[in-house]
């Protein structure tokens, strides 16, 4: 079991604490206004973005990504979640860190689907491969999973998971997993989404990134505007050339979120959300991009 690292610290650590805390990030300021309701309001996701800082931070924008993933058709809630990040500490060895492992939070256990990710491994060895050691200390999964377990508990349905920890930026490489996901989730009759664990860009010294040094808000909006709108065409090649140059953490989950989405049946894709640390901390010399966005 993968014990919780960041409770505590990224968001609350008791249950009940965490559940409000969530609340917040549905009812908050840039929240969308509501928590997710069990009928039918969305079409179906194959995929989103959501950012993974800390709640107080960047859980609002999430919440936007969470409400429109469940309140779709009872058949349509997807039944395993493919979560994907980059792996910010730099442990484990494989390109594609696997975990076979059940994920603990305050809210509870999130079970894996060892099915979908043993057959994963299987067909994509030696970029893909089993290794715990890249998940233990790494946030950016874990911080999705207490949104997921919220969010399915009101639509009273369970959830597996398949995390995994990207360690490489290479175009190809991302396309052929993409590939490998579509194609296992069809075999094994699965309903799955992938999750891109992702902030915008990273601005300012402390980040090691300065473009600009004049309307620092209205220049980060422009250049996160022009990556977001690759996203929203499904345009993963263009949107690939645009982050590598920046600081977009998970380019290569958002590459796979896209590439998956479309082989699953995703016909079009759009932003739900879109703010900056800068908006809340109303501090601009070092500010991190926050997008939701959903591909169905």
């Amino acid at each position: 079991m993968r014990k919780a690292i960041v409770a505590g610290r990224f968001y609350l650590s008791e249950a009940s604490a965490l559940n409000g805390q969530i609340e917040s990030c549905f009812l908050g300021k840039y929240g969308p206004g509501n928590l997710p309701r069990a009928f039918p309001v969305h079409e179906k996701k194959y995929a989103i973005v959501v950012p993974h800082a800390g709640y107080s931070y960047s859980g609002q924008c999430a919440a936007w990504a969470y409400k429109a993933l469940v309140e779709v058709k009872k058949s349509d809630l997807p039944e395993t979640l493919v979560i994907i990040g980059p792996n910010h500490s730099g442990y484990g060895k494989a390109v594609f860190s696997l975990s076979l492992e059940n994920f603990e939070t305050p809210l509870g256990l999130a079970e894996n689907d060892e099915k979908f990710g043993k057959q994963l491994i299987e067909e994509s060895s030696p970029l893909v491969q089993e290794d715990e050691l890249a998940h233990k200390h790494e946030h950016s999964l874990e911080i999705q999973i207490p949104f997921l377990q919220f969010a399915y508990k009101m639509m009273k349905k369970d959830f597996k998971i398949v995390p995994i920890v990207v360690s490489t930026i290479d175009y190809s490489q991302c396309a052929e997993i993409a590939k490998v996901i579509a194609k296992i989730a069809k075999e094994q009759k699965k309903k799955i989404c992938v999750i891109a664990s992702s902030d915008m860009t990273h601005y300012g010294i402390s980040y090691g990134f300065v473009p600009f040094t004049r309307d620092v808000k209205q220049n980060l909006y422009a250049l996160d505007k022009e990556m977001i709108n690759k996203m929203t065409k499904m345009d993963s090649k263009q949107f690939h050339e645009l982050a590598i140059k920046s600081t977009v953490c998970g380019l290569a989950p958002i590459v796979i979120a896209i590439e998956s989405s479309k082989l699953l049946g995703a016909k079009k894709a759009q932003l739900l959300k879109y703010y900056t640390s800068g908006d809340i901390l109303n501090d601009y010399n070092n500010a991190v991009g926050y997008a939701s966005v959903v591909f169905e």
